[in-house]
């Protein structure tokens, strides 16, 4: 069973591997946003058979997403040959619940100039198994196996994998990579859950190479500012190396005594 089944060519379904961490009732937004990563790469009705790859996703979340079936749409806002700028947008119930814009530039020949001093991480088998649900719940939170090293509050290296497929229909490594990095947020927490609540309002990746099948790296650094702000920022691995960035922007909500 996938994240998401098709029903038509507009409408998907979401499965029970969808359940979210912070209502069962919702998506988690890590599949969703991989789905509209997927959607960009193609959606041939709105765009050319031409291959770019996409070197940045720009997601924001406008609204919970319940485990129902939605609807989606792509537009070209930018055309071009060689770079292009799309739009992907999931809707449920005539109202949109989440927009990703996406960059996609042509490649080129620079191996001779290929460099990053982004720090290392150390491989998946040099670190421990983790389970996710001692900190969290839901479908999605099952669907993952995770690693973890050098954890302490708000900062940590995780390694997360799947053998759950995004959609039920032929999409790339990138679409699959991008349907986990939302859980970024929540690997190394600097509250507890049960405590504060810092769910995130966007998500943005840069990649200056297209991630290998496999493991995803997340070496994540979490902030929160004085005034009910917070930033989880994370350089993005395979086992290769770093490829890419992530910065997702929190609203943080410590939880009433009495809730």
């Amino acid at each position: 069973m996938a994240y998401f089944e098709r029903i038509d060519s507009l409408t998907v379904r979401p499965t029970a591997h969808t359940g979210g961490a912070w209502t069962q009732s919702e998506q988690h937004i890590a599949p969703a946003l991989g789905l509209l990563a997927h959607l960009v790469e193609v959606d041939r009705d709105a765009r050319r058979d031409d291959g770019l790859p996409l070197v940045r996703l720009a997601c924001d979340i406008l609204g919970p997403v319940p485990v129902q079936p939605c609807t989606h749409e792509v537009r070209v806002v930018r055309p071009g040959r060689t770079i292009e700028l799309v739009e992907a947008t999931l809707s449920h119930g005539g109202r949109a619940v989440a927009v990703a814009r996406a960059w996609l530039v042509a490649a080129g020949e620079t191996s001779a100039l290929e460099h990053s001093d982004l720090p290392p991480m150390p491989a998946p088998g040099d670190t421990e198994p983790w389970d996710p649900s001692s900190v969290w719940s839901g479908g999605f939170i099952e669907s993952v196996e995770v690693r973890r090293a050098a954890v302490e509050p708000g900062r940590g290296r995780v390694w997360v994998r799947t053998d759950v497929p995004l959609v039920d229909e032929p999409h790339s490594h990138l679409a699959a990579a991008a349907g986990l990095l939302d859980i970024a947020n929540g690997m190394n927490v600097l509250a507890s859950p049960r405590e504060v609540l810092f769910p995130n309002v966007d998500l943005t990746a840069h990649l200056f190479r297209q991630p290998e099948p496999g493991w995803l790296g997340l070496d994540t650094t979490v902030s929160f500012g004085p005034a009910g702000h917070g930033l989880t920022s994370s350089v993005l691995h395979d086992e290769r190396g770093a490829f890419g960035t992530l910065a997702q922007v929190l609203t943080v909500r410590p939880v009433s005594p009495s809730a």
